[in-house]
């Protein structure tokens, strides 16, 4: 093999098998000259390989290369995105460096197909999946989701947007970071924090817009989460997530982020609180095989608690703050049923959830 052109198929070819392995993200990370090669695969992380020394330089600069980086610069942290077209990849691919002490840190996140799903592939409950849909009928109101980083918020989203989108006959913004997917009828604008274009600048114009659905891809600042309240009371829908980890946490972080107490309780309609857990292996029953990487594990499956909000709800929510947010259906309710049928089990849940 020509040393030219061996960095550019060994990033071909690891990409491939990570794609292959349905892993959304690749992990390499220098130690002793040599980079250790990890798959992120249904949310856990799978040691693959290793780039020895003579290698492991030319894959991250063509890397870097293709990602319009610096190929030179170690010392400090840079992100940025690979074209699929350039890797021969069905979606592009984000990229993002950081120097660690052992050497520089390498992670490349996929978007893969997984992510392109329709609202009734999310595999909800049949309660969550009718009170979704309503919602999304509705005209107004705000609808959050929360859960933890990898827990398929992002899906969701986009899930809810393309049904939007093929419902059609309102104005549809969105706010992300990055666009992972491009909906054809949807306006799609992009955060440049570098540029000064945060998600509340972005909110604040994109409101003069004249949009009917605002969909604002994180709730990360007071302002934000002000500017979503207002939409929502104002006859927009607005949808988002917020970092809070319960129905209820939604509530405290944003009763602590608006001052406009009224406000909050009063355009929440929706929450849905998501964590992702892996789903037994179907050739292999859990018993470990070479399609599940010997796991056990292939794919996950949702588990959900969630919220809706009425009159009678938000009376409770005045008079008791927060405390008072009960869910529909609880995370332990969601995943019981989830084991009942068998789709995963309880080692699964209890690792996923920490009992």
């Amino acid at each position: 093999m020509d040393s030219e052109g061996e960095a550019p198929r060994k990033v071909e070819e690891i990409i491939a098998n990570a794609q292959k392995a349905r892993a959304s993200d690749i992990h390499f990370q220098t130690r002793d000259g040599t980079a250790q090669i990890s798959f992120r695969i249904d949310g856990v992380m799978t040691p693959i390989g290793e780039l020895e020394a003579d290698i492991q330089e030319r894959v991250f600069g063509r890397i870097k290369y293709l990602a319009k980086l610096k190929t030179y610069q170690e010392s400090l942290p840079q992100d940025g995105r690979i074209q699929k077209s350039d890797v021969g990849s069905k979606h592009d691919i984000r990229v993002a460096t950081y120097p660690t002490v052992t050497g520089e840190k390498i992670v490349l996140r996929l978007f893969s197909e997984v992510a392109d799903r329709n609202l009734d592939e999310l595999e909800f409950s049949d309660g969550i999946f009718q009170e979704l849909k309503q919602f999304l009928r509705g005209n107004s109101g705000l609808l959050l989701l929360t859960g933890p980083a990898g827990s398929g918020k992002t899906t969701t989203i986009y899930a809810c947007v393309r049904y939007l989108a093929a419902m059609g006959g309102r104005h549809i913004i969105t706010i992300e970071d990055p666009a992972e997917q491009i909906i054809e009828g949807v306006m799609q604008t992009e955060v440049n924090e570098a540029r000064g274009l945060t998600f509340a600048k972005a909110a604040r114009h994109l409101l003069r817009q004249d949009p009917q659905i605002l969909v604002i891809g994180e709730i990360r600042d007071d302002e934000t989460a002000c500017i979503a309240v207002r939409a929502a009371m104002t006859g927009h829908m607005v949808i988002s997530t917020l970092h809070a980890g319960s129905c209820k946490g939604v509530y405290e972080r944003l009763l602590m982020m608006c001052e406009d107490r009224f406000a909050v309780i009063s355009s929440v309609a929706l929450i849905l609180n998501q964590i992702l857990i892996r789903r037994l292996c179907a050739a292999c029953q859990g018993d470990g095989c070479d399609l599940c990487f010997k796991t056990g594990y292939c794919g996950r499956v949702p588990i959900v608690e969630w919220y809706k909000s009425d009159d009678a709800k938000r009376r409770h929510i005045r008079s008791l703050g927060a405390e008072a947010v009960k869910p529909d259906q609880a995370i332990s309710k969601s995943a019981r049923e989830v084991l009942e049928m068998g789709l995963s089990d309880l080692q699964e849940y209890k690792r996923v959830c920490g009992l």
